[in-house]
């Protein structure tokens, strides 16, 4: 029972990396691995993110995939609280844009967990698509969105400058 146990955590652990790719390649054909990093918050680790671009070199406006592989259990609306406060802090202010893309994150995001994969991917059309694990769950059609949403990581204003680092592949440590 324990080799089985061990056999199926080695499986989960490899498949993962394998499955952001497959999402990022099938929206972004030329999509490649760029970077990752840990998000701690205080002392608690909170995820692990991943970054796929085309050619492997992510550049502002151009498509991108990003994996983040929770640490912890999070409410969905927690999330969306979040990312709507990191969007207003990196200047956006149109309050009933800020109202609408909210409530597609609460729609979207699920309750998330220890090992939980959530994969958001701005397209090439500047949609922005959500995937549970390699399961489609959301989309939002308005390209302002993605373009702020994943300027909470990627923005040279970003509240954790580390980490944009190190998916941006500029800091391996």
């Amino acid at each position: 029972m324990l080799k089985r146990f061990i056999i199926f955590c080695a499986f989960m652990i490899f498949s993962l990396p394998v499955q952001a790719a497959e999402i990022a390649r099938k929206h972004i054909p030329d999509a490649e691995f760029v970077g990752e990093g840990r998000l701690t918050y205080m002392f608690w680790d909170v995820y692990d993110a991943s970054l796929f671009a085309p050619g492997g070199d992510w550049e502002p406006g151009e498509p991108l995939a990003l994996e983040l592989i929770y640490l912890r259990d999070i409410t969905g609306k927690q999330i969306a609280d979040r990312s709507l406060d990191e969007m207003e802090d990196l200047g956006m202010d149109d309050s009933v844009r800020l109202n609408e893309w909210y409530n597609d994150m609460v729609r979207i995001f699920p309750d998330v967990t220890d090992g939980f994969v959530l994969t958001g991917v701005l397209t090439p059309r500047g949609e922005t698509v959500f995937y549970k694990h390699d399961q489609e769950i959301g989309r939002v059609a308005d390209p302002e969105f993605g373009h702020y949403f994943f300027d909470i990581w990627l923005s040279a204003e970003t509240s954790a400058p580390d980490l944009r680092a190190k998916l941006l592949g500029r800091n391996k440590s």
